[in-house]
């Protein structure tokens, strides 16, 4: 649904919650948010750090599907923590809303100066994060928001999950989605903070490439990386999704950690 020449109301779940996006600048969360957030699996009270959350999409959908779940939305850019404080002022929010809060923060603070703006240490159970995973030649845009929120820099993951250990309890669960061609980098950062590494991942369909990976470790475990079997995203010759990463996308199930 169209609200204005600049954003949209946009429905995930199903119709189980909506959240307004801007239409031509920034970044437009879609079935990568659904599936980060389908990483989140906890049968009890829970509070959720969604780490560069943009429109809030992704914490939003944890909150949706988790009745017990405390989401924070961290975003550094004001026009886009606006649109996430807007778009959980919706009626059709309102049954979680209350759960969701939006913090404006730089993802790189450290130390007491990330602690100032709002992120604690060894508070949250579980951190997800999407961040930007295009290389800076990938995609160029004048949009100089959306170059932001989609183009990596150097150093990027080891910023990112510095952060996210910094901030999450011991034996607290990470969370992210990212392109196969971060995977070396993404374990190097996990390092001696994260272990127990699960990997999946994406195919559009049998026999072709992945496209993204599905990436989960807990703090402080020792436990070996897993390698996990790969999720099909759609039915043979069809742009059909497969049962299993509907119900991902739809919030009507959660892709748990193996062990």
């Amino acid at each position: 649904m169209t609200t204005a020449k600049s954003e949209t109301v946009d429905s995930f779940h199903r119709g189980q919650f909506h959240v307004i996006q801007p239409l031509r600048q920034g970044h437009r969360s879609g079935m990568d948010a659904m599936l980060l957030a389908s990483l989140v699996a906890s049968d009890k009270p829970c509070r959720i750090a969604d780490l560069g959350a943009g429109a809030g999409a992704a914490g939003m959908a944890v909150a949706s599907r988790l009745a017990d779940a405390e989401v924070l939305l961290v975003e550094r850019s004001p026009l886009m923590a606006d649109f996430a404080r807007r778009s959980l002022a919706l009626s059709e929010n309102q049954r979680f809303s209350s759960r969701v809060s939006v913090l404006e923060a730089d993802v790189a603070l450290t130390g007491r100066l990330r602690v100032a703006a709002g992120l604690a240490d060894d508070t949250f159970d579980h951190v997800i994060m999407n961040p930007p995973f295009n290389h800076a030649s990938d995609r160029k845009t004048p949009d100089a928001l959306k170059a932001e929120a989609h183009a990596m820099t150097e150093g990027l993951f080891d910023i990112w999950i510095r952060t996210a250990g910094a901030i999450m309890k011991p034996g607290g669960q990470l969370s992210l989605i990212a392109r196969p061609e971060s995977i070396a980098e993404i374990i190097c950062a996990c390092g001696r903070r994260f272990g127990g590494i699960e990997i999946t991942a994406l195919h559009p369909r049998t026999g072709e490439n992945a496209v993204r990976i599905l990436v989960t470790a807990i703090k402080q475990s020792r436990a070996r990386l897993a390698l996990r079997a790969p999720l099909i995203m759609h039915e043979h010759d069809t742009h059909k999704f497969s049962a299993f990463v509907d119900d991902l996308n739809n919030g009507r199930a959660a892709y748990r950690r193996r062990r």
